[in-house]
């Protein structure tokens, strides 16, 4: 089983990167390959809403200059993913929302894979930013791993966020709950089928 990371943060070994490095070790003890994608430190541009993916069918953004659809492409084999961003101004990191939004807009095999939001802060904004990077998940029918509190750590450097007692010991946890929910899906495996996805309605408010 694979699981891919996310690092949004344009510190490519930073307090994010630390993060996903404690969860990732958790899973690599129990079997699980991770894999972790520095995307914080790329240029890449918004989702311009051109509906380009869903015309086509094709599965890819019409941007082909980025990150997006090579990861679009490893997604399709993962088992899981992790988003894990600094917050800024009480957010996601700009170049990692671009990311998100054409990621999961276009990408359309992520439902029922595993999935897992961390975030990283000096200070506050954390439950904000940790609600975003949920939002992804909750349109794209991915199973979020369950945790004992707010997915965070704290600290201005991988160096504090080492020292975050508290905060470590959640991504341990975290990371261990992700290969139980993986193991626990793997085994259930043409014994127990997923369930019926209807065709989605759209509807607006204009009369």
């Amino acid at each position: 089983m694979k699981v891919l990371a996310f690092n949004g943060s344009p510190h490519k070994n930073g307090g994010t990167y630390t993060a996903i490095r404690m969860m990732a070790d958790e899973l690599e003890k129990q079997g699980i390959e991770t894999e972790i994608i520095h995307v914080g430190g790329s240029v890449i541009r918004g989702c311009t809403a051109c509906g380009w993916c869903g015309k086509t069918g094709s599965g890819a953004c019409v941007f082909n200059d980025d990150l997006v659809n090579e990861c679009i492409e490893k997604s399709k084999s993962a088992d899981g993913i992790i988003l894990g961003s600094p917050v800024y101004y009480s957010g996601i990191a700009g170049t990692m929302k671009s990311f998100l939004d054409r990621f999961f807009y276009a990408g359309k095999t992520l439902q029922f894979k595993v999935g897992a939001s961390v975030v990283s802060l000096r200070r506050a904004g954390a439950v904000d930013t940790f609600q975003q990077l949920n939002n992804y998940f909750h349109l794209r029918n991915i199973i979020l791993t369950p945790g004992h509190y707010w997915n965070a750590v704290h600290g201005s450097f991988a160096e504090q966020v080492q020292q975050d007692e508290e905060g470590a010991q959640l991504m341990r946890a975290l990371g261990r709950n992700m290969a139980w929910l993986l193991h626990a899906l793997e085994y259930s495996k043409g014994t127990v089928p997923l369930p019926e996805v209807e065709p989605r309605i759209y509807t607006n408010f204009i009369r």
